[in-house]
């Protein structure tokens, strides 16, 4: 789904309306203020948050859609911003954690799509850090770790991501999804099936399956079908 973001009262209509419709999945920006809208901590998108979480859909966040590429110079090629644009979701992944959108709304999940997760373990040890050494005088949650609610939250989605299928279990099986990305140039298509095998070849065949399949089933709501 694609909201009318500049009313939330409108677009969690949009995600009713669509919903009833069928929809499994709501697109939504990896950080407003970058659009020129209220940030996660204010309670602007509380409607949406709540009609998400209402419909069991979750909010799908790409790497740009906050309007801003991770670009370091203006003389930079554009292989440095695609890159770095993993780091949009590290940014939008630290803002959630830290913001009270999942301890306002405890059902809500976030893909990050196409973020990729190699990022994801030093991440999370990063943010633990903070957490237990900050949070004493800061605005956040005191009470519950950051990477336990991610795990409860947030799923991470790649391509072709050797790192972070080596670290699968610091992020969590049941947070990772794979994805092919056709048409783009960062797909493996048409070679997707054959090259994501040597990219798992070591993988359990129950983390596997759960990786490629299980997990995308689950946060979509996407049961499958036995036809016979």
């Amino acid at each position: 789904i694609i909201l009318p973001l500049w009313d939330p009262q409108e677009a969690a209509k949009e995600i009713y309306r669509c919903a009833a419709k069928g929809a499994k999945a709501i697109t939504f920006p990896e950080n407003t203020v970058g659009l020129g809208l209220p940030s996660f901590y204010t309670d602007f998108w509380d409607p949406v948050f709540r009609a998400a979480e209402e419909t069991k859909m979750p909010l799908c966040m790409h790497f740009g859609s906050s309007g801003k590429a991770p670009i370091t110079s203006p003389e930079a090629p554009m292989a440095v911003m695609i890159s770095l644009f993993g780091t949009n979701s590290m940014d939008a992944t630290a803002d959630l954690l830290f913001s009270p959108v999942f301890y306002k709304f405890p059902n809500l999940k976030v893909a990050l799509s196409e973020g990729g997760i190699g990022w994801m373990p030093y991440l999370l040890e990063r943010i633990d850090l903070t957490w237990e050494k900050h949070r004493w005088y800061q605005n956040v949650n005191k009470e519950v770790r950051p990477s336990d609610l991610f795990r409860e939250h947030m799923y991470g989605c790649f391509i072709d991501d050797f790192e972070g299928v080596a670290r699968r279990h610091q992020i969590g099986i049941d947070n990772i999804t794979w994805e092919c990305d056709y048409p783009h140039s960062d797909s493996n298509w048409p070679n997707s099936r054959q090259y994501t095998t040597k990219l798992l070849q070591d993988v359990p065949d129950d983390e596997a399956h759960k990786i490629v399949e299980l997990n995308a089933r689950r946060l979509y709501n996407f049961p499958r079908i036995d036809r016979k």
